[in-house]
């Protein structure tokens, strides 16, 4: 079971026979990370990370930015050297064999359905709060507003139908062959960079240094598995940086991979992670962020309810609450609204609106590429990737993804969900960590254009930047994991183990028909042969 490692270099020699045409370049590759970067994390969980942490949040991004810095760094170069799909997937395939590439890939499938659905929530807060009530004067109501689930945080909630149906119309997009082209993705990240950029131009002028006393009023560590404390909305706030690994999965399609894919990675994290804080600083002290427990605002010394649950949103129904940033459903146009610039609010609103559908659909994609590369191993059944012969699509595999994302989305509340996503994201990018001290072990003289820095220091630290951030997840994301994974290794011993093609002596996969009709990525104008 340990022993099925897939040789490196015929990994390399199937990514090779695809022919894929590589036209990425760095600036496109920084585009296309901060594109899936800026997105709910920012524009939706800030409220959820002050509820957690207070001004803490400030701290909370640089925890979560310093563990994503060194994981990219260990993407950087193993990226570079095995430019093919898969990403965690497949490097852990190359070094630690098939039964943990398995769990890796499984859990990449749970981290990317589940950030989907998170971010189909986030938009909903947009949809209902900026494009309903403030243009066009529409109240939803609640039992249409959210989820009925314990930790909903909607009173008499029965479904989140702006969710639920954006998630299926993103699904059919992506099912027909729609997709953004190179231009458009540019123009989207601009939209967005401009919003965040207009939002600090505005706030920043506002900030009162009162507002961030006390700082940290729920704490540095809440506890295991409380999820409150600074270091609690670190391990929620980090779902806001991790669409840095998608650019990885594009390293098939980038021209000299070796350079251009650790630029576009480690370039689009900084970017982010300096603008996060920035925004952070903005929001709260323009209008405060202090949490809210049993006795109201947090002043030290006491738990916060917990975000997205039941009781804050029954405090949040208070009239002394309900402007308060940790009750807002899209939180940075809601601060701009209570300085007094609520045409602009209005206009972040519209940005995130228009935006966030395109981190659904680089999501949803990453997702469905994960089981094309899984299926092409013969881990998984085939007819996950079975073609749509008119929109040459993999509509099964899409079909199926998407359903399960409107559900999530329909009945669980934005925090929940990023949480759930983090602990798998977290486990994904400690194995790879691992693979590139593996690597660097027994494969010492492949060439490596990028290379780790002190690799002996930064490969531990993101392994127990990635564990530590784990164990400070709320419980209930935590226990997803083990038995997420419960369910994949059964799927794995039923199915995967009899049917992979390496221990079948099938060591080296081409599928023809895989090479011209996998589906478009976002930001590519052209995947097909050159």
């Amino acid at each position: 079971m340990f022993g099925r490692v897939k040789p490196l270099d015929a990994i390399l020699a199937t990514a090779e026979k695809k022919s894929l045409h590589r036209s990425l370049g760095p600036i496109q590759l920084m585009l296309l990370g901060i594109g899936c970067i800026i997105g709910t994390g920012i524009f939706v969980l800030t409220a959820a990370g002050a509820q957690k942490a207070g001004p803490g949040l400030m701290i909370a991004f640089a925890v979560a930015g310093l563990v994503c810095i060194v994981a990219a760094l260990c993407y950087a170069e193993i990226a570079a050297m095995v430019p093919v799909a898969g990403s965690a997937y497949t490097y852990s395939y190359a070094t630690m064999g098939e039964f943990l590439a398995w769990t890796v890939g499984w859990a990449l499938i749970m981290e990317y359905a589940i950030a989907a659905a998170a971010v189909s929530v986030g938009w909903s807060g947009y949809f209902t709060g900026t494009i309903l009530n403030e243009f066009l004067g529409v109240a939803l109501p609640p039992w249409l507003a959210g989820g009925p689930l314990a930790l909903g945080g909607v009173e008499g909630g029965l479904i989140n139908f702006p969710a639920l149906f954006i998630a299926l119309l993103v699904t059919g997009l992506l099912i027909i062959g729609t997709s953004e082209s190179a231009k458009v993705n540019a123009v989207l990240v601009a939209i967005k960079v401009a919003a965040l950029t207009t939002f600090l131009v505005l706030t920043l002028p506002e900030v009162e240094l009162e507002r961030f006393n006390p700082f940290l009023p729920a704490g540095v560590f809440g506890g295991f598995g409380s999820g409150v404390g600074a270091v609690g909305a670190a391990a929620t706030m980090f779902f806001a940086y991790v669409g840095f690994d998608a650019v990885s999965t594009a390293a098939e399609e980038t021209r000299d991979p070796q350079r251009n894919v650790p630029i576009g990675l480690i370039g689009s994290l900084l970017f982010c992670t300096v603008f996060y804080i920035l925004v952070a600083a903005g929001a709260i002290g323009a209008i405060g962020g202090q949490p809210i427990g049993p006795d109201g605002f947090i002043t030290g010394g006491q738990a916060p309810f917990p975000a997205g649950s039941a009781e804050l949103a029954r405090q949040c129904a208070l009239p002394e609450f309900s402007a308060a940033l940790v009750c807002s459903d899209e939180a940075l146009a809601h601060v701009l609204r209570q300085i007094g610039f609520s045409g602009v609010g209005n206009m972040l609103g519209i940005a995130a609106f228009v935006a966030l559908p395109s981190v659904i659909l680089v999501l949803l994609f990453g997702q469905t590429r994960i089981f094309f590369v899984m299926s092409r191993d013969g881990l998984l059944p085939e007819v996950l990737s079975k073609v749509h012969p008119k929109w040459r699509t993999p509509y099964v595999v899409t079909a199926i993804t998407g359903c399960v994302v409107a559900v999530a989305a329909a009945f669980f509340p934005v925090g929940q969900l990023a949480d759930i996503s983090n602990a798998g994201t977290l486990y994904a990018f400690m194995m790879v960590a691992v693979s590139v001290m593996l690597l660097r072990r027994r494969d010492p003289s492949r060439a490596r254009k990028f290379r780790v820095p002190a690799l002996w220091l930064i490969g531990p630290l993101t392994i127990g930047g990635c564990v530590f951030l784990f164990l400070n997840l709320p419980f209930e994301a935590m226990i997803m994991l083990p038995a997420w994974t419960a369910i994949g290794i059964v799927v794995y011993l039923v199915y995967g183990r009899q049917r992979s093609h390496l221990g079948r002596g099938i060591v080296e996969v081409h599928e023809p028909e895989y090479a011209d009709l996998e589906p478009d990525i976002p930001g590519v104008e052209d995947r097909g042969r050159p």
